[in-house]
């Protein structure tokens, strides 16, 4: 089955940077891990997800061909919500809209950080204590299997947060 690729805005990715999961353990982490595998099966992708709390990867899978080509991109993604403090794919679209395209910034190390979706940062308290990030579609897909992940794991606790239309 081809899915849809999704055009994303800035608006429709910025309710994003206001949820908050309660607690983060590295029990929830692989709960969340677990979800977004789910989802990767549902959808018959091609996904590698990566969940890191404070810098330690509590959960790991690589499904389909997704192989260690994939690493880099998981952890440049990754790299674009920490430093950045929103999605990987927000952080794109924001250089996009404003007429200046991420990279061409010169202030980063486009082979560490990489503004394309698949990122989300996890918050507590409203803190960055990690991220879910995928890797291996196009970066609309990753975004999205990876926010459907995260609203799934949000759902499992009764926590509010918006789904996407």
């Amino acid at each position: 089955m081809t899915r849809r690729i999704r055009e994303y805005t800035v608006a429709d990715l910025e309710y994003l940077n206001t949820v908050n999961c309660v607690r983060m353990t590295n029990d929830d982490a692989v709960e969340l891990g677990l979800f977004a595998v789910q989802v990767i099966k549902e959808w018959d992708l091609n996904l590698a997800v990566e969940v890191v709390l404070g810098g330690d990867v509590v959960f790991k899978a690589k499904l389909k061909d997704t192989n260690v080509d994939n690493d880099a991109w998981l952890a440049g993604k990754a790299a674009a919500a920490e430093r950045f403090e929103e999605p990987s794919l927000l952080v794109k679209l924001r250089h996009r809209a404003n007429g200046a395209p991420f990279e061409d910034r010169t202030d980063v190390d486009h082979e560490v950080v990489k503004a394309h979706g698949g990122s989300i940062p996890l918050r507590v308290d409203g803190e960055i204590v990690g991220t879910i990030t995928m890797s291996g579609e196009p970066d609309a897909v990753d975004h999205e299997a990876a926010a459907e992940a995260l609203a799934r794991f949000l759902d499992s606790r009764g926590l509010p947060h918006k789904r996407r239309s």
